[in-house]
């Protein structure tokens, strides 16, 4: 079991790692970026603050809608993921500031896809380790059981009220946060079976004795 829990905690920084990678390129792209991260840039432009700090406060607030939605005690370890998030995003920002400046439009939108498709990868691999997900995640789950719908929609939805909320706080709306809207939920819907398959195994393997513990637990 402590092999597994190790595996689980090792993917969950992982997926966190791989996430926020996903999200400095897309910010990096200048196309546009996801419609919460565009509120994210938003703030931090208009009312100071990074964008990861931005990601911290956003989750406190998401944190209690959620706990009034499922009407339970807040998921205070959910903060703890934004943190981890928030702090990853302003150092993939600041690593990538001079590494990755896109100029051509063409070199911007494989910036932007690219970023995209890491985002769902990231995403759908620290979800499955079922620890204490970002807030806005959490969201997706929540609106996705209570409509009885699929991530598809629940995660277009919450696009598209970020969407507005971006616009009224003048965040970096353009091509890319359309096709966010558009392949984001789609992406995420696709990665999430593909990684429950994966890391099915991953964390069975991993809790599996290795010979040298069952000989060692036999001698005993």
């Amino acid at each position: 079991m402590k092999n597994q829990s190790k595996a689980k905690y090792g993917l969950f920084v992982l997926g966190i790692l791989i996430l926020t990678f996903g999200i400095a390129l897309t910010i990096q792209s200048d196309l546009g970026t996801s419609p919460f991260d565009a509120l994210l840039v938003g703030l931090s432009i208009n009312l100071g603050l990074t964008v990861g700090s931005w990601e911290i406060i956003i989750a406190f607030i998401l944190i209690c809608c959620n706990s009034l939605l499922i009407r339970q005690r807040p998921e205070v370890l959910g903060l703890l993921t934004a943190f981890i998030t928030g702090v990853s995003i302003d150092i993939w920002l600041f690593l990538l500031h001079n590494l990755i400046t896109p100029e051509l439009w063409f070199y911007k939108l494989a910036c932007f896809l690219i970023g995209l498709v890491v985002i769902g990868l990231g995403t759908a691999i620290y979800l499955h380790t079922n620890f204490a997900p970002i807030p806005i995640d959490r969201l997706t789950l929540i609106i996705k059981e209570l409509t009885r719908t699929n991530i598809l929609f629940s995660r277009t939805f919450i696009y598209l009220v970020f969407l507005i909320l971006a616009m009224i706080f003048d965040g970096p709306i353009g091509i890319g946060t359309l096709l966010t809207v558009c392949l984001g939920g789609l992406i995420l819907n696709y990665f999430m079976p593909f990684t429950e398959r994966v890391l099915g195994n991953i964390l069975t393997n991993s809790s599996t004795p290795s010979n040298f513990d069952a000989d060692k637990d036999h001698s005993i």
